[in-house]
């Protein structure tokens, strides 16, 4: 089954703030920088409708795939969305959970992936994945330590996304408070990329 691509108006489609739209390309930027990555992505889980969305993209697919969704109990980003636990596999041929043609609808199918889920408390919002991570790339901590700590700052993005669609507030652009603590969590991304080592 294709991925779908939906309008942006979607509710649950790309942020059309210019804010929340630069603070979710930065998660995924510096997750592929830090990772040494072909490609990152940020998926919002839409609850409603089943699927997972692409919300922002580093990366191989970054020119068509933000806005395009599939079912939520597919791939990788499924199992990590269902389970809340992280996933890295780093031969996807074979492991089960992996759907090679959902993959080929993206256009790249990778072999190796790293995905952890995106929380606001008990609450899965997304999924965070690399694509491809090179391994000279990663840093002293273990991969999983490092996939967790960019995992909870990705969250915290996805939160200021969710939270200006959502809250009782919720008008054109993102609120003062929430533009402070959106450029506050770019600040760390790029001091992030700053302290990553680089192959």
């Amino acid at each position: 089954m294709p991925v779908e691509n939906r309008s942006v108006t979607d509710p649950s489609g790309p942020p059309e703030d210019p804010s929340a739209r630069e603070l979710l390309q930065s998660v995924v930027e510096v997750a592929r920088a830090i990772f040494g990555a072909q490609a990152s992505s940020v998926f919002l889980l839409d609850e409603e409708a089943g699927e997972l969305v692409f919300q922002a993209v580093s990366g191989r697919g970054e020119d068509f795939l933000v806005g395009r969704r599939f079912p939520a109990d597919r791939g990788i980003a499924g199992w990590v969305a269902a389970s809340a636990e992280p996933m890295i596999v780093d031969d996807l041929a074979a492991n089960a959970s992996f759907d090679r043609s959902l993959a080929q609808s993206t256009a790249y199918v990778p072999d190796a992936i790293m995905a952890a889920p995106l929380m606001d408390d008990d609450r899965v919002l997304g999924v965070l994945e690399v694509l491809d991570p090179a391994p000279q790339s990663r840093s002293s901590l273990s991969d999983l330590d490092l996939l967790f700590l960019f995992a909870r700052q990705a969250s915290v993005a996805l939160r200021v996304v969710t939270r200006q669609r959502t809250g009782p507030a919720a008008g054109p652009g993102l609120a003062p408070e929430r533009r402070t603590e959106a450029a506050e969590l770019v600040r760390r991304l790029e001091r992030l990329l700053a302290d990553a080592p680089h192959a």
